[in-house]
């Protein structure tokens, strides 16, 4: 009865299986696989608390709407998103306050506010304001879905 291939009776092997360890290595794997994108959604965020004094309101402030149909409004008049930036960098007042206000539709979508956003930076904007609902100055996260936060971004 020979055990090492034909090598005598006590010759040690020199193969090692693999095969079990191979099939661990797979199992994990795919363990790893189902569970990664399970604890990627399932983290949970603590939202900071906003606390900003209210603000004056002054009339000689600019300010660019957006409202639920995604028009977005120069003070009062209606700008295409694909005029604004020339729209804004042809502005004087713009430049002459160096600031612009904005003010969205909780109805709009985040990505189309980014969008805004870039514009207003590649018009050349570096200070830009956030209106939002006067109330509490403390929501929680709740209430900021139900109504809307107070702070201002620069």
């Amino acid at each position: 009865m020979s055990t090492g291939g034909g090598r005598g009776p006590r010759a040690p092997l020199g193969e090692i299986n693999v095969t079990p360890f191979v099939d661990v290595m797979l199992v994990l794997l795919i363990i790893f696989m189902v569970a990664a994108p399970m604890m990627a959604t399932s983290v949970p965020i603590d939202l900071p608390q906003a606390q900003a004094d209210r603000m004056q309101a002054d009339p000689d402030r600019l300010l660019l709407s957006i409202d639920a149909r995604r028009q977005i409004l120069l003070g009062t008049t209606p700008v295409p998103f694909d005029e604004l930036e020339a729209r804004l960098r042809a502005n004087p007042r713009v430049h002459e306050q160096g600031e612009l206000y904005v003010q969205a539709d909780r109805a709009v979508p985040y990505g189309f506010v980014v969008q805004v956003f870039a514009l207003i930076r590649q018009a050349g904007i570096a200070r830009v304001g956030l209106v939002t609902d006067p109330g509490s100055t403390t929501a929680t996260p709740e209430q900021t879905s139900e109504r809307g936060a107070g702070h201002q971004a620069r």
